[in-house]
């Protein structure tokens, strides 16, 4: 088990992959040939959902198919995972969001975070945004952890587990790369002059990105190296990296 930080979250909620009720609901949905044979079949793509979730304002059920276009909002103790095209989700406790459609019904052009917390693993294709009132990350593909704190006036939090992402907030501008967990603050107000700042590896763990990844057939960058980093938030295998966190770097 990898170590975790927590701001704000319990260890319950971030070991939500260790519970048995999720293992034989990811085995069976791998079983069953992943969202191509959901869709196919016209099963649902909700992998696990506990507590109470509101579809488009309404009760969602297990047997609901979730698409592009709808708004989604889980309720206090609430979790819920599901997969849509090449891209899984799991969706924390509290979270108001809305998967805007792209190109097609399948592909989600906008994950658009209006509270709460999101992590998610994203296939390769067009570039696509995670949005936050304080930040905007352009996405291709590659796993993802998203928070929006409500009690800190909606200042937003951001880590590039791996991948590469196109960060903004307010006017700045910087390209992530990462190896292993490059962590970000969308900031409400500028900290000495900027709205993207470095943050710390929080609220998640590596082993709920690898599930995630599973779910639609992926490994995460680590996985595929065979080895992890220092998961301090900037981002790099080495422990003294050859460069410093983008967000320092920005003029």
């Amino acid at each position: 088990m990898t170590q975790h930080s927590l701001q704000g979250r319990t260890e319950e909620e971030v070991l939500w992959f260790q519970r048995r009720g999720f293992l034989q609901a990811a085995a069976a949905w791998s079983a069953m040939g992943g969202f191509a044979a959901a869709h196919a079949q016209q099963r649902t793509n909700i992998v696990e959902l506990r507590g109470d979730a509101l579809l488009n304002g309404q009760r969602l059920t297990q047997a609901q198919t979730i698409q592009t276009g709808d708004s989604l909002e889980t309720g206090p103790d609430s979790q819920l995972v599901f997969v849509v095209g090449n891209s899984s989700y799991l969706v924390r406790q509290n979270t108001r969001m809305a998967v805007e459609r792209g190109p097609t019904l399948n592909a989600v052009s906008v994950l658009r975070m209006l509270t709460g917390a999101v992590a998610s693993v994203w296939g390769r294709g067009t570039t696509r945004r995670v949005v936050t009132p304080t930040l905007t990350a352009g996405i291709r593909g590659t796993g993802v952890y998203t928070e929006v704190f409500p009690q800190q006036a909606y200042r937003s939090y951001f880590c590039n587990c791996y991948g590469v992402v196109d960060m903004n907030a307010g006017p700045d501008r910087t390209v992530s790369r990462s190896d292993y967990h490059q962590s970000f603050w969308g900031e409400v107000e500028a900290r000495n002059g900027r709205f993207l700042t470095p943050a710390k590896a929080i609220n998640h763990t590596d082993e709920e990105m690898e599930y995630l990844a599973r779910l639609v057939n992926q490994r995460t960058a680590w996985e595929i190296a065979g080895k992890k980093g220092v998961k301090d938030g900037a981002g790099y295998m080495e422990q003294q990296p050859p460069s410093a966190h983008p967000a320092m770097q920005m003029k």
